[in-house]
């Protein structure tokens, strides 16, 4: 593959990957403001049992998760392999 092809390839790939990641995330937001209470200012409030669950995690190196925990990861993961492995394909 040449230089620019390689470059081109990489430009798609961000693309879909990009907007994999804007859908990882949007899930991931309504998830989020469904487990918290509004406020009148429309701040949302997390319970304290979630919040201390997630910074838990968020100060847990991968390698310490929970095999469940890691599951959630990778499913994850999962989402952009096929993107990944379709500009592979085209790439040979």
């Amino acid at each position: 593959m040449k230089d620019a092809a390689v470059f081109d390839t990489l430009n798609e790939l961000t693309e879909h990957l990009a907007a994999i990641e804007h859908e990882r995330w949007s899930h991931w937001q309504r998830y989020l403001h469904s487990k918290g209470q509004r406020q009148p200012d429309g701040s949302i409030v997390l319970p304290p049992q979630l919040v201390e669950r997630w910074e838990k995690q968020m100060a847990t190196a991968y390698a310490d998760l929970s095999e469940k925990e890691k599951d959630s990861d990778r499913e994850q993961v999962r989402k952009y392999l096929p993107t990944i492995a379709a500009a592979l394909i085209r790439g040979k």
